[in-house]
C-alpha cells in the first residue's frame, strides 16, 4: 500500500499545486526527503518571506498555492503575512509540520497548538485525526481555501503522519461560484436605471471574480463615474480610463464627501468601506443611496449603510449589464491630470512617481508597499491592465517585496516591480535572495525617507506633536544590502540620475534595487 506522502504528492500534482513555498525545519524533512523531480521547492529565509512569495504567486496564478512552514515557530514568523493573505482573501493552503503522534502528548520540543495558533485569521483550520486522513484533510483546504470569499486554510501535520499507509485519494471537482439572488439583482437594475448621477466604488473583488473588462463595460453603460476603493489590494478597474475619478479616501467625513454628488453608489466587491484615523462623519451623505455587492457575506453583514447582495461578484456585473437598459447620460467628464513635478533637489515623491509613471510598460504589475507615499503613486502611476497592482489590505510591513517575487514567478513574461518604503523593507529583504536564487528579475524602488514617515503623517493628523520615539531610521545602506543577497542596485540621489537608472534597472536582466533618496518632508495623512 502507498505511504500518506506518495498519495498526497499524486493528489497535489492533480490539483495542480507543484510549487512549494517553504522554509524546512526538522518536524518537515519526512515531508520533504526524496523531493519530486516535477515539483519546484521556493525556499524563502524567513517565514514571512515564504508566506508573501506564496500569496504573489496564488494572485498571479489565480489558484490556491501550497505553503509549507516549520510547526509554531515558523508559523508565528508568517502570521503577519498570514493577516495579509486573510484581508487580501488570498487562496493559500498553508502546512506546518507538527511533532511525531507517538510522544506529543509530553509535549516536547518543537510540538505546540498550531491549530488555535491559525485559527483567527484562517477559513479553517485542522490536524487530521489520523494520519490516513491527511490527503482528504489536504483536498478539502484547496476547495475551501477557493471557496469565495477566498482565504487562507491551515493544516497541522504530526511528522510520522507521512509514513503511515494510506489508500489512494482522487481529487474531485468542486463549482466554488455562487450566484446571487436574481430577484435582488433585478431590484439593482431598477435603481441604477432611475438614477440620475450613478457612480461605481470599484473594489478589488472585480479582479478575484475575473471580471475587469465587465466592471468597465458596466460603468460605461451606466455612464457611471468610478471610484476605486479604499487601499484597495488589487486592481479592479483601469485607472488610466475617462470614468476614473481618483482613489476614495480612508477617513468617513472625506470619503462621505467624495461620493455626496451621487444619487446611486453601487459598491462592486469591496467593503463599505475601509478607513484608517478616526474622522467622525457620515458613510454617506444624506440623498446617497448605496447598494453593495459582494462574494462575503461578512463584509454585507458590517456594512453600515446601504443594501447588500452577496454572491460572485462577476456573475452580478453580467446579471446587471443584461437587465440594464441603454442610458442617455451624458458621459461624465475625466479629471484634469496632475501637474507634472518639477526636479528638484533633493527629489519631490510627487516627482519620483510621476516617472515611475512615464518609464513603466503598460504591462508592468507592481507590488506597493509605499506608505506615506500612496497618495503620490496613486496620484501618477495609473495600472491599467489586470493583475496590474498589489498591496496589503492590512495595512501591515513586510509582505511587498516577497510578494513581487512570486508575482514574477507565476508570471515571468511581466515585468514586476515593487515600489517600497525605507521603513518596509527590511522587514522583508531576505526576498531578495530567493528572488535571486529562482531568477525572479523583479525591480525594487525604495522611496528612501530616512524613517517611518507615515507614522510621522498619523502622528501629526491625531495632534500628539513631535514627541514620539523610534520614527527616524537613518544609517541603512540599502545597495550594499541588496548585493549581499546577491542582487544590483545603486543609489540614487538626483532627479537628473533617476530616469537612466531606471531603464537601467528593468533592463537589468536580475533582481535590481534603486535606493531613491527623496524630501523627507512628511505629507499630510488625507492630503
Amino acid at each position: 500500500m502507498a505511504t500518506v506522502r506518495e498519495v498526497t504528492f499524486d493528489l497535489l500534482r492533480e490539483l495542480g499545486m507543484t510549487s512549494v513555498f517553504g522554509n524546512p525545519g526538522s518536524t518537515e524533512l519526512p515531508f520533504l526527503r526524496d523531493f519530486p523531480e516535477d515539483f519546484t521547492y521556493v525556499l524563502g529565509l524567513q517565514e514571512a518571506t515564504v508566506l508573501g512569495m506564496a500569496e504573489g504567486y496564488a494572485r498571479a496564478t489565480g489558484r490556491a498555492a501550497l505553503v509549507n512552514l516549520h510547526t509554531s515557530p515558523g508559523l508565528g514568523n508568517a502570521l503577519g503575512n498570514v493577516v495579509t493573505a486573510w484581508h487580501n482573501k488570498t487562496p493559500l493552503v498553508i502546512t506546518a509540520g507538527q511533532q511525531d503522534r507517538r510522544h506529543i502528548a509530553l509535549e516536547p520540543l518543537l510540538s505546540g497548538r498550531l491549530v488555535e495558533f491559525a485559527e483567527p485569521y484562517v477559513k479553517r483550520s485542522h490536524e487530521p485525526y489520523r494520519a490516513e486522513d491527511v490527503p482528504g484533510e489536504i483536498h478539502r483546504a484547496y476547495h475551501a481555501a477557493m471557496q469565495p470569499p477566498q482565504g487562507p486554510v491551515f493544516v497541522s501535520i504530526p511528522m510520522n503522519d507521512w509514513d503511515a499507509e494510506a489508500e489512494p485519494y482522487t481529487a474531485r471537482e468542486v463549482s466554488h461560484r455562487v450566484a446571487p439572488d436574481p430577484e435582488m439583482l433585478e431590484k439593482a437594475a431598477e435603481i441604477l436605471a432611475a438614477a440620475r448621477r450613478p457612480a461605481v466604488v470599484a473594489g478589488a473583488g472585480i479582479s478575484r471574480a475575473g471580471a475587469f473588462y465587465d466592471a468597465v463595460t458596466l460603468s460605461e453603460k451606466l455612464q457611471a463615474e468610478v471610484w476605486l476603493e479604499p487601499n484597495s489590494p488589487l486592481n479592479g478597474f483601469p485607472q488610466d480610463h475617462p470614468l476614473f475619478q481618483g482613489h476614495l479616501a480612508l477617513a468617513r467625513k472625506r470619503l462621505a464627501e467624495q461620493l455626496s454628488p451621487y444619487d446611486v453608489v453601487l459598491v462592486l466587491g469591496g467593503p463599505v468601506f475601509q478607513y484608517y484615523p478616526y474622522v467622525p462623519g457620515p458613510t454617506v451623505e444624506e440623498g446617497t443611496r448605496l447598494l453593495h455587492v459582494t462574494e462575503d457575506q461578512e463584509e454585507a453583514h458590517r456594512a453600515a449603510v446601504g443594501t447588500s447582495l452577496v454572491g460572485d461578484v462577476g456573475l452580478a456585473i453580467r446579471g446587471l449589464l443584461r437587465l440594464l437598459p441603454e442610458t442617455n447620460r451624458p458621459q461624465p467628464f475625466a479629471p484634469e491630470p496632475p501637474p507634472r513635478p518639477e526636479a528638484s533637489s533633493p527629489m519631490s515623491v510627487g516627482y519620483v512617481m510621476n516617472l515611475l509613471s512615464e518609464v513603466l510598460p503598460e504591462e508592468a504589475m507592481i507590488a506597493d508597499e509605499s506608505a506615506s507615499s500612496k497618495a503620490r503613486f496613486h496620484q501618477y502611476v495609473r495600472p491599467s491592465r489586470p493583475g496590474g497592482y498589489l498591496t496589503s489590505a492590512a495595512g501591515g510591513l513586510g509582505y511587498c517585496l516577497p510578494a513581487s517575487v512570486g508575482l514574477k514567478l507565476a508570471a515571468p513574461e511581466r515585468p514586476v516591480v515593487c515600489v517600497i518604503g525605507d521603513g518596509s523593507i527590511v522587514y522583508s529583504i531576505q526576498a531578495l535572495w530567493s528572488a535571486v536564487r529562482y531568477g525572479a528579475n523583479v525591480l525594487v524602488v525604495v522611496i528612501d525617507n530616512k524613517g517611518y514617515s507615515i507614522l510621522k503623517g498619523f502622528r501629526d493628523a491625531i495632534g500628539i506633536g513631535d514627541t514620539v520615539p523610534g520614527l527616524d531610521v537613518p544609517g541603512i545602506d540599502f545597495v550594499r544590502l541588496a548585493g549581499g543577497f546577491g542582487a544590483g542596485g545603486e543609489t540614487v540621489e538626483e532627479a537628473d540620475e533617476l530616469p537612466e537608472a531606471l531603464r537601467r534597472g528593468l533592463e537589468a536582466g536580475r533582481p535590481y534595487l534603486l535606493d531613491v533618496v527623496v524630501d523627507p518632508t512628511v505629507p499630510k495623512l488625507l492630503s
